[in-house]
């Protein structure tokens, strides 16, 4: 099988638009979560979430652009013009055609969903926009991504919940893997914050309150979590071909060695030990690695009672004994759940983790919880080698993910 590896990165998130700034403020456990500003809700715990702050669409596109672009297919391709760009990675009529893109996404163009039930519903309008299929679905990001930058490759949109960006990552390097593309612009792109969106999870019970401090509002293994928080953004990496990457002397952030799909097939919402367990297994053997050879895993790890009890049994499942010599972290606790482009923006941390030599932090861990017995990192970036790291991705329904990557 052919060798995959990153070449470029971009962003946009709560944490920032830039690697190097998302670095700086995950390795320093500064939060990008805060109160909400977009929506004013007038009840409820939904008054804490993770922003992208200070975007003015204008700033990247046209008027008539911004017709069709729900925020979601915005964000996403900012974040694939910046990666493409950091990889130095220019299209052209030849390799157009063996170029693909992967774009994960949870809830597809969730804005113009709300703005437009709310004119059929609130206000009686007898017509809709007639874009507005289009604004909305799901693969819009892919075909915007694609048409803006004449990707011409195999292209596809995956929706698997929380693992949707994991899960098109991974799919993406088997592509490339098969032969079927030589580069794949992947990751995923999500923009939730709306008000149908945070009352139905509010409705659920699981999300975060604000508390005297909404920064620390997301508290993964503590033991005093409440549950997560949602946030927006999108992640997008270059992936390409490693002899290919070489034979244009690109910059490689690390390879991607191994993937891991699996389905629970248990309940709608309460994941199991074996499901995850299972994917974390499959990525490890793929990857032609013995578990004591992992040295990081950057988690899944919401900050909800049941995932992280759970998401610890299916580590210890995993690697026995090695695992208490392990480093963990959940970067939710500073940039918050971005749903489905949640796996993107973790990868995009475990990768730079290994390009830094540093586990990073979880934030806001106060205190230990008996179940959650493993070493989170607690609060302070630790400087270690990272050989080999797992990014784990656990969605609603049991459908899970998990990307191995390793230092080139």
């Amino acid at each position: 099988m052919r060798r995959v590896v990153i070449t470029g990165a971009g962003v946009v998130s709560p944490l920032g638009s830039s690697p190097d700034g998302v670095w700086e403020k995950v390795s320093t456990a500064t939060s990008g979560i805060g109160p909400l500003t977009r929506l004013k809700l007038n009840s409820g715990r939904a008054h804490v979430a993770g922003e992208v702050r200070d975007y003015a669409p204008e700033q990247h596109f046209q008027p008539k652009d911004l017709e069709l672009l729900d925020r979601f297919a915005q964000f996403a391709i900012v974040a694939a013009r910046a990666a493409v760009a950091d990889a130095r990675f220019k299209l052209t009529n030849g390799n157009s055609v063996r170029t693909g893109v992967s774009i994960g996404s949870a809830y597809g163009g969730m804005e113009s969903y709300d703005s437009s039930y709310r004119l059929l519903y609130g206000e009686n309008a007898q017509r809709m926009h007639p874009l507005t299929i289009p604004r909305l679905m799901h693969n819009a990001a892919t075909s915007h991504v694609s048409m803006y930058l004449g990707a011409k490759g195999p292209s596809l949109c995956v929706s698997t919940a929380c693992a949707s960006s994991s899960h098109a990552i991974g799919e993406a390097f088997r592509t490339i893997q098969a032969g079927a593309a030589d580069v794949m612009l992947a990751g995923g792109s999500d923009a939730p914050l709306t008000l149908g969106v945070l009352k139905c999870w509010e409705a659920m019970r699981v999300l975060a309150g604000a508390g005297s401090d909404a920064r620390a509002a997301c508290r993964p293994f503590s033991a005093d979590r409440e549950g997560m928080v949602i946030s927006e953004g999108a992640t997008v990496l270059v992936l390409e071909e490693y002899q290919e990457a070489r034979r244009r002397d690109a910059r490689i952030y690390a390879e991607i060695v191994g993937y891991g799909s699996t389905a629970d097939s248990g309940h709608i919402t309460q994941p199991t030990v074996e499901g995850p367990a299972r994917a974390m297994q499959l990525a490890i053997q793929e990857a032609e690695l013995c578990s004591h050879q992992v040295d990081y895993i950057n988690a899944h790890g919401t900050g909800t009672k049941m995932n992280d009890v759970t998401e610890t049994r299916a580590i210890h499942e995993v690697f026995k004994e090695h695992a208490g010599h392990l480093s963990v972290s959940s970067s939710k606790s500073m940039h918050g759940h971005l749903m489905g482009a949640s796996g993107a923006m973790e990868l995009l941390i475990t990768v730079l983790a290994i390009q830094n030599g540093v586990a990073p932090p979880t934030a806001n861990y106060r205190q230990p919880d008996p179940e959650c017995d493993l070493d989170y990192t607690p609060n302070e970036k630790r400087e270690r080698p990272i050989h080999a790291a797992l990014s784990n991705s656990f969605a609603f329904g049991g459908l899970n993910a998990v990307l191995a990557v390793r230092r080139l």
